[in-house]
């Protein structure tokens, strides 16, 4: 659902950009018609509120957000407008099209005999990658507090040597 509030559409739109990272895409979920999308998108990313907003966001997010939020898109998403497509008699309207949520979608094409295949990323392999992901950070973090207490260590043995 849209927002209303220009304050909460300046919000949504630096939410979604930290997540989808598409100036257009973020926009148009923030609440801005399509035709206009790019031009205020563009215009939010100029603004030091902005630039602020999306900042913070990514430092709460952390440092793989994009990824994690994509692997997450694709392990959770719905898929109910790629549904649609695959069950519609006829091609929708590109207005329609462009509207659809197909993030999750790998690949479409026409059959012979005027049907539709669509393919669909693998939600396990992307559970796998997302897995695979925060368990490097996690395990980072392991060996940055190994160091530390190293270094803590060799520096209170130093204290007693002096």
């Amino acid at each position: 659902m849209p927002v209303r509030n220009p304050k909460s559409k300046k919000y949504a739109f630096c939410c979604y950009y930290v997540t989808i990272g598409d100036v257009t895409e973020s926009a148009v979920r923030a609440g801005f018609s399509r035709e206009e999308a790019l031009t205020e998108g563009i215009k939010m990313l100029e603004s030091e509120e902005c630039r602020k907003i999306i900042s913070r966001l990514k430092n709460t997010l952390s440092e793989s957000g994009n990824v994690s939020a994509g692997l997450k898109r694709l392990a959770f998403g719905n898929c109910s407008d790629a549904v649609y497509l695959v069950f519609a008699d006829e091609l929708p309207p590109p207005d329609v099209i462009e509207r659809l949520d197909l993030f999750n979608v790998s690949e479409i094409k026409r059959v012979k005999g005027g049907g539709v295949e669509v393919k669909l990323f693998d939600r396990l392999k992307a559970l796998e990658k997302l897995f695979e992901l925060e368990n490097s950070f996690s395990d980072r973090d392991k060996a940055v507090d190994l160091i530390k207490a190293l270094s803590d260590s060799a520096e209170d043995g130093e204290s007693v040597d002096d």
